[in-house]
């Protein structure tokens, strides 16, 4: 029993690792197909710009909720613990490198992977499991090119500015904060700030966006292509899509810190 119980396992662990790499090579080739059709842009830019306002306009506010909250505890959690050292005029400096770098672009992502990610998983899935895909490819149309070619684009370029906002609201947050709780001058606060300030701490963190943008669109896209089961499936495909995203964008968040910052 025990010799079938473990052959019985391996054969389980041995389809589930076929189905893992023959899942990352139709990812593979999604990915392709979504970037090579990038020059057809023009022929759907009405869903070019209905895709940028979705991503863009629209998530100002998550963003702006996000951002604004963790400057403010950041400048409470560390200014109180610099207090402690005598050092409380560089929390502006602290808070800067740690908003700009990472928590402004990281945070902006995980919220657009929920609101941005959910929604293409949801939307696509749900045109897959009425058939909505096959009846454009039944017309001639690529729906790649259609569907998911917009929403890369439109992340690609939307994302970006989102950084900055969310990169200023988290700033200034911290300054009220610092200027009302820890009763810093405002001047002492931005001094600290902006003549520290150097390319890399910029480029750590706007190099986020785009790889940010493509991880979850293309994630939650093929997520979306690959729903099956009705309403059900939609629903387990939409989740699985924030989910790998969500942690794709944790991991992708250290390595281009550690690329960049190692190498300027």
């Amino acid at each position: 029993m025990a010799i079938i119980s473990i052959a019985a396992l391996a054969s389980k662990a041995n389809q589930s690792m076929k189905e893992f790499f023959l899942t990352m090579q139709e990812f593979f080739f999604f990915s392709v197909r979504a970037f090579v059709t990038l020059p057809k842009l023009r022929r759907y830019w009405r869903d070019f710009l209905d895709q940028a306002t979705i991503a863009g306009t629209d998530s100002i506010p998550i963003v702006l909720v996000s951002s604004i909250s963790i400057g403010a505890l950041l400048a409470v959690e560390v200014g109180n613990l610099l207090e402690d050292f005598g050092a409380k005029t560089m929390l502006g400096r602290s808070t800067a490198l740690s908003v700009i770098r990472e928590l402004g672009p990281l945070l902006m992502g995980l919220m657009l992977s929920a609101r941005y990610g959910s929604r293409n998983g949801a939307e696509l899935g749900a045109m897959k499991i009425s058939e909505q895909i096959d009846a454009l490819r039944a017309f001639g149309t690529d729906p790649v090119a259609k569907l998911v070619m917009p929403r890369l684009a439109a992340a690609l370029i939307v994302f970006i500015p989102l950084t900055a906002i969310a990169d200023f609201a988290g700033l200034h947050s911290a300054a009220w904060l610092a200027e009302h709780y820890h009763k810093i001058d405002p001047g002492i606060f931005w001094n600290a700030v902006f003549p520290r300030l150097v390319l890399k701490d910029f480029v750590v963190g706007f190099l986020k966006a785009p790889v940010f943008a493509i991880i979850i669109t293309l994630v939650s896209s093929f997520n979306g292509f690959s729903a099956t089961g009705g309403t059900a499936g939609v629903g387990r495909s939409t989740i699985k899509g924030i989910v790998v995203s969500s942690g794709l964008i944790l991991i992708a968040n250290f390595y281009v810190s550690k690329i960049v910052l190692e190498n300027m």
